[in-house]
Parts: C-alpha cells; structure tokens; sequence
C-alpha cells in the first residue's frame, strides 16, 4: 500500500465520525510522520506496514477523541491526547498507547457469541458434509476393500 492509498483509506474511516478538522489534523500528521521516516533512508512500504491497518488506526483515534481508552485515566484536551508541536504544525501523541479493543461488557459479550456462532456454523458444515458424503463414501469404501481382499488371495 502507498502513502496516499493509506491516507485516504485513513481519511474514509474517521470521516464517519469525527469533524473535518481532528480528520485532516491526523491525516497531516500521517502524512508528516510516514515522509519524515522515509526521509531518515526507511522504505514507504515498511513505515506503512509498521502504522498497521488504517481501520483499526482510525478506531483508536476516534476513542481517543471520543474520550475513552487513556492509559493514566485522564486527558488534556478534546483530542485525548498531550499535543506536541512537531513539524509542520502537526501533533504527536506524547507517550501513550491506545489499543483497538472491546472495553465495555457488552463488546465482550458479541465476540463471545459471534466466536461461538462461528464454532456453532463450523460444526453444522461439517456434519452436513459428512451426512451427505457418508451414503457415497461408506459403500466405496467397502468396495475397495473386497477387492483388495480378493486381490490378495490371487
């Protein structure tokens, strides 16, 4: 993935839910970042790969604008993080880490249905296959099997 192809997938996943400016704000910070790294001699493609999946980037910033996930329980300002005046007039994120994550119980309680509708769709495939391949299979089995026994004795 290139620079601009990140930063516009970045650019639709907090379009959703954040104002024009925060988004353009962490777009240009991005930006910023990714051409100060490939300006230190790093490959585009390595410092991309290290900022990891622009969707679940975007849901870190938007918890952290909305107020959730802080690392000492307190933030400094709407963004939910201590601006740093950096390059171009762009922000960093001074010491903290945000995780994509389930926080609330019922988060917790959907992946732990939608794991066990997985298992539960898995288990159900699986026994379908074996309900329908069983009358085929059983009696070619059991073929194959005299035969070898008739083969043998010869």
């Amino acid at each position: 993935m290139t620079k601009s192809e990140f930063l516009e997938k970045l650019r639709k996943a907090l379009g959703n839910d954040l104002s024009g400016a925060i988004i353009q704000e962490n777009v240009n910070y991005y930006n910023g970042y990714i051409s100060e790294e490939t300006g230190k001699g790093r490959m585009e493609a390595e410092v991309i790969a290290e900022l990891g999946d622009p969707w679940a980037l975007a849901r870190t910033i938007i918890d952290a604008a909305e107020g959730r996930d802080a690392a000492d329980g307190s933030y400094n300002n709407d963004y939910g993080y201590e601006p740093e005046q950096n390059y171009e007039g762009q922000y960093r994120n001074r010491g903290r880490v945000y995780s994509f994550g389930f926080h609330s119980w019922w988060q917790r309680l959907l992946l732990i249905l939608a794991v066990v509708g997985i298992i539960v769709v898995v288990v159900s495939v699986i026994s379908g296959l074996v309900s329908l391949l069983a009358p085929v299979i059983i009696p070619l089995l059991i073929v194959m099997i005299i035969i070898r026994a008739i083969g043998r004795r010869r």
